[in-house]
């Protein structure tokens, strides 16, 4: 996304703080203090802003926008926390080998033209015993479920009614089911993963020997 686009999204995704915070603490618990995190495609970078606040590890995100690495660039200096906000793409990513302890993804994986190539990247970027944590949403999620998810970000009318739309004509059909999910990971470098099911998503845990 760039542009207006963007910032449209960036908006929006402001109303579910409580559900990053959530997510920034997941990932604080599983990086040693002093360690690094990375987020891949931050997007609006809430979630590493999060983590950041929480003081214990270094945060890096890197997202193929620009328009959304500015915008997290300036939430990062909004809330005074430092956060290493980079621009470039999750399939080849500027990070030496071995440089992260617990890499995550939120709301993203489905978007990626090359899932497996993704995971190989964060599986060399990750230290040895780093774990990496894909969240998303499912293919089999029902449109009620999502209703449910969207209403509780509560939106004006217009915005909740154009989330929705962009749900279920678009961003389940680019989804994956658990097969296929179970299929990506045993292509990459991983090997395997082990899932999670919540409300409309999913959880894909993976962890470098």
């Amino acid at each position: 996304m760039e542009g207006a686009i963007a910032r449209w999204y960036s908006k929006n995704r402001g109303k579910s703080i409580e559900e990053f915070r959530s997510w920034a603490k997941t990932a604080s618990e599983h990086a040693p203090e002093g360690g690094s995190v990375l987020e891949v495609a931050p997007g609006p970078g809430y979630l590493s802003v999060e983590l950041a606040k929480i003081g214990k590890q270094k945060v890096v995100g890197l997202d193929i926008s620009k328009t959304f690495v500015g915008i997290a660039s300036d939430r990062a200096r909004e809330e005074g926390v430092e956060v290493d906000f980079r621009q470039g793409d999750a399939a080849e990513m500027p990070f030496a080998e071995g440089m992260f302890d617990f890499v995550i993804c939120t709301a993203a994986f489905k978007n990626f033209p090359d899932p497996v190539l993704v995971l190989d990247e964060v599986y060399r970027v990750l230290k040895n015993g780093g774990e990496a944590l894909i969240i998303d949403m499912r293919r089999d999620a029902s449109m009620k479920v999502v209703g449910e998810h969207v209403n509780a970000m509560k939106l004006g009318r217009a915005d909740s009614l154009m989330t929705k739309l962009t749900f279920r004509f678009m961003l389940r059909r680019w989804a994956y089911t658990r097969d296929q999910l179970v299929e990506t990971a045993s292509r990459s470098r991983f090997g395997s993963c082990r899932l999670a099911e919540e409300g409309m998503g999913f959880e894909m845990w993976m962890r470098k020997p």
